[in-house]
């Protein structure tokens, strides 16, 4: 077949034209989300006012005390939180080569639920006798004890996997078995727990964007951002992967070498959300689903969709959960299992058809 001159560029050239314009597309809908997400509440704001106050050239204090420390850093949580969380995702689906990779399906999200229950039996760190009923009364012991065994049911995936050869299928198996034996454990940790203890267990497992403030938002967001740029430079080998092992091999990717150093970048962003946050399911595992059946599987695209998508859900989620039965606030984590499991059957449906 014999192609006319400057044909297969122009091709390519509009190949490549339809992924930008998509990732703009949703580039734009998540600055527009953000701004309605802050104008809407109780207290009902105008999203010119809204722009006002993000600009410092608002004339209502009020606006202006509600945008900046309520909204805002909730807002900008769930974006950072769900892009993240759908990153950490596209990667783990690409280096396990396993549609169901996800922090959630692999244990760490089970393995920092039972970080926080210990934390409330031993330490007693989520018992409060005023405020919210099972309230942390010292919620960076949670958080800490959380993040550490998050970190350690990562590492003891990964150190199976590196005593029987990186493969995709130990790393899966391992995580599944982890998963439950930390919601075992979790489980036996309740049984055992007064009324207060109870409480504060189920409390920290809703996972909540409002828990934040700015300073953990600092935290996550540098977190997100050296993990987005490490996947990013990492595009090509994930394509090479796609393609299979032997062909990664051949064209030079190290592809042991990848896998787990991928996985640790992402079981880290993973365990400092989810220590901060609670457990948010879902996200990481329906949106780069969501978002390669539209662009495609090239990480050099499907990553950065996959943050903006993520970011964009879970904003969404969290501004819905905050209207849904207000003045009650619902728990993101709540609306996302609600949404992500019928999208994912309905994704899973299509793909068969």
């Amino acid at each position: 077949m014999h192609f006319a001159d400057g044909e297969i560029p122009r091709e390519y050239t509009r190949y490549i034209g339809r992924k930008v314009l998509f990732i703009l597309v949703l580039a734009l809908a998540l600055g527009a989300s953000l701004i309605l997400a802050v104008s809407l509440g109780s207290a009902l704001i105008p999203w010119t006012d809204v722009v006002r106050a993000l600009l410092g050239i608002s004339t209502d204090q009020r606006f202006e005390i509600i945008v900046w420390n309520i909204r805002l850093p909730q807002a900008l949580t769930a974006i950072v939180a769900g892009a993240g969380l759908s990153v950490a995702g596209a990667a783990m689906q690409c280096i396990l080569r396993n549609p169901l990779g996800s922090p959630f399906t692999l244990g760490i999200s089970h393995a920092a639920a039972f970080g926080a229950a210990l934390s409330v039996m031993l330490i007693g760190s989520g018992i409060s006798f005023g405020g919210d009923a099972g309230q942390a009364a010292n919620p960076y012991l949670t958080t800490s004890a959380a993040f550490v065994l998050s970190l350690a049911a990562a590492g003891v995936i990964i150190g199976i996997s590196r005593m029987r050869g990186a493969t995709p299928e130990v790393m899966v198996l391992t995580g599944v078995a982890l998963g439950a034996l930390f919601t075992a454990g979790t489980m036996f940790l309740q049984f055992f727990a007064d009324d207060q203890e109870l409480a504060a267990m189920v409390f920290w497992t809703f996972g909540d964007t409002s828990r934040a403030d700015w300073g953990e938002l600092a935290i996550l967001s540098v977190m997100c951002a050296l993990s987005f740029v490490f996947f990013m430079v990492q595009a090509w080998s994930y394509n090479a992967i796609d393609a299979g092992d032997e062909t990664a091999k051949g064209l030079g990717v190290r592809v042991e070498r990848v896998r787990l150093l991928g996985m640790l970048v992402a079981s880290l962003v993973t365990a400092v959300i989810i220590a901060f946050l609670g457990i948010i399911g879902f996200v990481g595992l329906v949106v780069p689903h969501m978002v390669r059946r539209l662009i495609g599987s090239d990480h050099r695209f499907l990553l950065p969709a996959s943050i903006l998508g993520g970011g964009l859900l879970l904003l969404l989620s969290d501004t819905v959960a905050r209207l849904l039965i207000a003045p009650h606030v619902l728990p993101v984590s709540v609306l996302t299992a609600f949404l992500g499991a019928p999208v994912f059957i309905a994704l899973i449906l299509r793909g068969r058809r």
